[in-house]
C-alpha cells in the first residue's frame, strides 16, 4: 500500500509539472496568434525631423580583440551627419583590446569623427555600469547601444531616428541579424532560436500593446526616457529588461522594427552559448523577482499584466522541466499504461507542452525564409533536443536567482567568425570549465536506460518524446567536453583554419 501511495503521489507531481510547462506551451499559440494578427501593421513614423537630432552611440566593450576593429569599421560608416554624432567607446577591457581601440579611435578622430576611448580599470557594474558611466559625457539627445559583435548597416540611423518624432517614444529596437548562421549546427540551432523570441515575440508584443523588451544591444533610447525610468541599474543581470519595464512602467512607449536588421556573430562554442544562456535565463528571473510585483500594481490593462507575467516568468519553465526529467521513471511505475491515460491525459499534454514549441518555430521560419522554410525546419527536432539539453544550466541560472546568489556578468566570447573555415580552437577567450558536462552526461545515460524502458514496455508516444531527452544531454554533454579535447571532433565543431589574431 505504502508503494502504491508514493506511486500515485509521483503521478499526481508528474503530470503537475506538464500541466504546468503546457500552459508555457500554450502561451506560444498566443504569441503567434498576436504575431500573424498583426504582421502586416508595422509602425510608421509619426512625422520627420527638420533637423536631424544628435545622436550618441554608445559601445560597451570588455575584451574584445577579435571584434573591437570591425564594430568600428561599421560605426565610423554610419551615414549620419558627422557633426551630429558623437562615439564613446566605453572600454572596460584587460587585454590588448585596449591598445587596439585607442589605435582605432586616434584614426577616426585624425578623420573628423567626434570619438572619445572612455577606459574604466573597475569594471563596477559591468555593461551596466560602463553604460551609465558614458552617460555622463554623452551630448546625444538620443543614444544607439551597440555591442562589440554587432555590424549596423550605414543606414540603420535614418531609419530609426523619425520615430523619436513622437515624444511619447522612449526606444527602438532592431531585429538581430546572424553574420555565421550556417557556420555549424549549432550556429543554425541557436540562429533558429533567436529568429522565434526576435521575430514573433517582439513583433506580436510591440503591436498589441504589451510589454516588450529592449535586447541589450542594436538599439537607440531617448536619453530623458532612460533617466525618467531610473537610470541603468545593475542589480540584475539583465539591465536591458529591467530599464525597459521600468520605462514602459512609467508610460513610455517602445516600437521593434523586425525589417530593419542588424547582424551579429553567433557564439561558435557551446560552453560560451551556456554562458549566455545562464547569464540571460538568471537575469531574466532577478528582473521578475524585482519588478513583477510593480507590474501588478500598476494602472495597466489585464491582457498587459498577463502577458509582462508570462514574459518575466517564462524561465521558470526550465525548473519545470528539470523536475520532469526527475518525475519521468517514477511516473511510469511498472510500465503498464492504461489507454484512457494514453488519449485522454498523455496526448493532450504531451500536445500542449511540445506542439507548440514546433509551431512557433515554424512559423518563424516561414516567415523570414518564405521560399526555403521547408529546409529550414529539417532541423527544428534538434531545435527542441538543444532546448532540452540546456535545463541543467538554466536550472542553476532559475536556482542562483531564486536565493540570491550573485554572479558577475560574463561575457560570451565572440572571435569574429564570419566563414566556416575559420576557428576558434584557439583564441585566447575561453570559458570557465565547470562540472555541468558530467551532470549532463549522467542525464543523457539516465535518458538511454528511460527509452529502453519504454520501448521494451511498448510505450511507443514516451520513447518519441524520451528520444529528444536523449540526444539533448547527449549533445549538449559532448559539444562541451569536446572542447576540453581539442583533438575531438563532434557535430557543432568547426573544422577549419585557425583565427588570425
Amino acid at each position: 500500500m505504502p508503494g502504491s501511495l508514493g506511486n500515485t503521489i509521483w503521478t499526481i507531481c508528474y503530470f503537475v509539472v506538464l500541466f504546468g510547462l503546457s500552459l508555457y506551451g500554450l502561451h506560444r499559440y498566443v504569441i503567434v496568434y498576436l504575431f500573424l494578427k498583426n504582421r502586416n501593421k508595422p509602425p510608421q513614423p509619426k512625422a520627420t525631423f527638420d533637423k536631424l537630432p544628435k545622436v550618441t552611440v554608445q559601445l560597451p566593450i570588455f575584451n574584445e580583440m577579435y571584434v573591437v576593429e570591425r564594430l568600428l569599421k561599421s560605426v565610423a560608416a554610419l551615414d549620419y551627419p558627422r557633426e551630429l554624432l558623437q562615439v564613446q567607446v566605453l572600454d572596460d577591457s584587460t587585454d590588448e583590446t585596449t591598445k587596439i581601440a585607442a589605435e582605432r579611435v586616434t584614426e577616426l578622430k585624425a578623420a573628423g569623427l567626434d570619438i572619445e576611448l572612455v577606459h574604466r580599470t573597475d569594471r563596477t557594474g559591468f555593461k551596466a555600469g560602463a553604460l551609465e558611466a558614458g552617460m555622463k559625457s554623452a551630448t546625444g539627445e538620443f543614444v544607439l547601444i551597440l555591442d562589440a559583435d554587432f555590424v549596423p548597416a550605414p543606414d540603420m540611423l535614418r531609419k530609426t531616428i523619425h520615430f523619436f518624432t513622437d515624444p511619447k517614444i522612449g526606444m527602438i529596437q532592431t531585429r538581430w541579424g546572424h553574420l555565421n548562421r550556417t557556420y555549424s549546427l549549432l550556429t543554425r540551432v541557436q540562429a533558429m532560436f533567436l529568429d522565434g523570441h526576435l521575430l514573433l515575440e517582439q513583433t506580436a508584443r510591440s503591436r498589441a500593446g504589451r510589454f516588450f523588451n529592449f535586447n541589450g544591444t542594436a538599439g537607440l533610447w531617448r536619453r530623458s526616457c532612460v533617466s525618467d525610468a531610473g537610470g541603468w541599474q545593475h542589480d540584475t543581470l539583465t539591465e536591458d529588461l529591467d530599464l525597459s519595464y521600468r520605462a514602459q512602467l512609467k508610460g513610455w512607449r517602445f516600437i521593434f522594427l523586425p525589417n530593419l536588421v542588424t547582424p551579429a556573430e553567433l557564439p561558435v562554442d557551446m560552453n560560451g552559448f551556456k554562458s549566455q544562456q545562464h547569464r540571460w535565463t538568471k537575469g531574466s528571473i532577478q528582473t521578475c523577482i524585482k519588478l513583477l510585483p510593480a507590474v501588478w500594481k500598476a494602472k495597466l490593462p489585464l491582457l498587459v499584466k498577463f502577458e509582462a507575467t508570462a514574459h518575466l516568468t517564462s524561465n521558470y519553465a526550465y525548473l519545470l522541466l528539470f523536475f520532469l526529467c526527475i518525475l519521468m521513471h517514477p511516473a511510469t511505475g511498472d510500465g503498464s499504461h492504461h489507454p484512457w491515460q494514453i488519449w485522454l491525459v498523455d496526448i493532450p499534454i504531451y500536445l500542449s507542452a511540445s506542439l507548440p514549441a514546433a509551431v512557433f518555430y515554424i512559423c518563424a521560419q516561414r516567415e523570414l525564409y518564405p521560399k526555403s522554410w521547408i529546409k529550414e525546419i529539417i532541423l527544428l527536432p534538434m531545435v527542441l533536443a538543444l532546448g532540452i539539453g540546456l535545463a541543467i544550466n538554466n536550472t542553476r541560472a532559475v536556482l542562483e536567482a531564486m536565493f540570491g546568489h550573485q554572479s558577475e556578468f560574463t561575457r560570451t566570447p565572440k572571435y569574429g567568425i564570419q566563414s566556416r573555415t575559420q576557428s576558434w580552437k584557439k583564441a585566447r577567450y575561453v570559458p570557465m570549465k565547470t562540472m555541468l558536462p558530467f551532470i549532463e552526461l549522467a542525464f543523457a545515460i539516465y535518458f538511454s536506460y528511460l527509452l529502453g524502458f519504454a520501448v521494451a514496455h511498448g510505450q511507443w508516444l514516451n520513447a518519441a518524446f524520451l528520444s529528444l531527452f536523449l540526444v539533448g544531454f547527449t549533445y549538449v554533454a559532448l559539444c562541451s567536453l569536446a572542447q576540453w579535447m581539442p583533438n575531438l571532433r563532434f557535430p557543432g565543431r568547426d573544422t577549419g583554419a585557425p583565427l588570425a589574431a
